[in-house]
């Protein structure tokens, strides 16, 4: 690919001359075999010009919620005429996606990760959790693993209507997990009033944690609580939300490897205070940005419109807020680094999966000067063009 007129290659071995100009990068295999000026590119196969535009890595979405049926319009509506969101809602989408069949529910999905890649989304993440029981969990797990790059198991998303919660979760411990550990890498908990206690959600954790998996939060969204101790201490690669954060909070995410993942379109759909990612970068924490689309609180997939929205209102740098929805998801996701079977994604360097999104604009600021136009013009999934 030739003719980038800016190149936002988010390489952090480049350190503060990660944006090239008038760039040029060699794809071989999947994989970028090169990177630099375009009077410099060595001889390939074949050339696209991209007359100008810039490029910058696939958007890396490390937070969604993508297998589900219904329509939650009205408790939308209610919530923009002043009622509270409350976690109660998930109960909603679990009848809806319970009734779906299974070819509905993978036609949904697929067209869902249709939209989020015509929108420059290169590698993401979904996970289970409107099922909340053991075969649904389990359909949802499957039909996940064929659609997403990465699945996280969310039974303990909400304790279904009339079961008590502590046995709820002896279930989500027991034979659910044993059932989805084969088709899911990550395990998530939502820890938070009205969902899991801290207790119940330490318990889920752990219990994922020693049948292998990854350990990922929701925590801190509707109020101050202990998920992000809580996965800070049991080493979590990420907690979601954290719109209610204490400076202690802030000061152990600093310290640890866990990335706080801020989404922007869900505080703006429930009118929530926004996620202090300004804070937290400031503070020395790894912030990523996801769009969190499930049919309640994010009904999107537009990694773009949540770039734009951590620019304009939570007063991320343009570079700040694209590093955040690349490297920063691929940190949350643990896919920052290559390893001999599976190439590093979110940054641009030899090595890396050849994911490109250009854009249909000559500078990358373009995302937040221009909200809301459709901006993308190509992208590329390992070297395969997409659109």
């Amino acid at each position: 690919m030739t003719g980038i007129g800016e190149l936002h290659t988010v390489d952090p071995a480049r350190g503060e001359d990660s944006v090239l100009r008038d760039a040029a990068v060699v794809v071989e295999n999947g994989l970028i075999a090169w990177v630099g000026r375009a009077s410099k590119a060595p001889a390939a196969d074949r050339a696209v010009d991209v007359e100008g535009r810039a490029a910058l890595p696939g958007w890396v979405d490390s937070h969604t919620h993508l297998v589900f049926a219904g329509d939650r319009g009205e408790e939308f509506a209610a919530r923009m005429a002043g009622e509270a969101y409350a976690a109660g809602g998930i109960g909603v989408t679990t009848n809806a996606t319970r009734e779906a069949s299974d070819e509905t529910l993978r036609g949904l999905v697929a067209g869902r990760v249709r939209d989020a890649v015509a929108g420059g989304t290169t590698y993401l993440e979904t996970k289970t959790g409107y099922g909340l029981d053991v075969e649904q969990e389990l359909r949802a797990a499957k039909i996940a693993t064929d659609a997403a790059d990465e699945v996280t198991f969310l039974g303990a998303h909400l304790v279904p209507e009339g079961v008590d919660a502590d046995e709820y979760v002896e279930t989500v411990c027991g034979p659910m997990l044993e059932a989805v550990t084969p088709y899911v890498q990550w395990a998530d908990v939502f820890c938070e009033r009205g969902a899991f206690n801290p207790e119940q959600s330490r318990r889920v954790l752990e219990a994922c944690r020693d049948a292998g998996l990854g350990l990922r939060v929701h925590g801190n969204q509707i109020g101050p609580g202990e998920g992000v101790s809580l996965a800070v201490e049991l080493g979590a690669a990420s907690v979601d939300h954290c719109n209610f954060l204490s400076d202690k909070d802030v000061a152990a995410l600093a310290g640890s490897d866990t990335v706080a993942t801020v989404l922007p379109a869900c505080d703006l759909s429930t009118r929530a205070p926004l996620a202090p990612a300004r804070g937290l970068l400031d503070a020395g924490a790894t912030v990523a940005i996801a769009s969190n689309c499930n049919p309640g609180t994010s009904y999107t997939t537009s990694m773009n419109f949540c770039v734009a929205t951590a620019v304009l209102q939570m007063k991320l740098t343009v570079d700040e807020a694209i590093r955040a929805a690349t490297l920063g998801g691929a940190q949350a996701l643990r896919r920052d680094v290559s390893t001999p079977d599976r190439p590093a994604v979110g940054h641009l360097a030899v090595g890396t999966r050849a994911d490109l999104h250009v854009l249909d604009a000559p500078q990358a600021v373009h995302l937040a000067y221009r909200p809301g136009m459709p901006l993308t013009w190509g992208v590329w999934r390992a070297g395969r063009r997409e659109i």
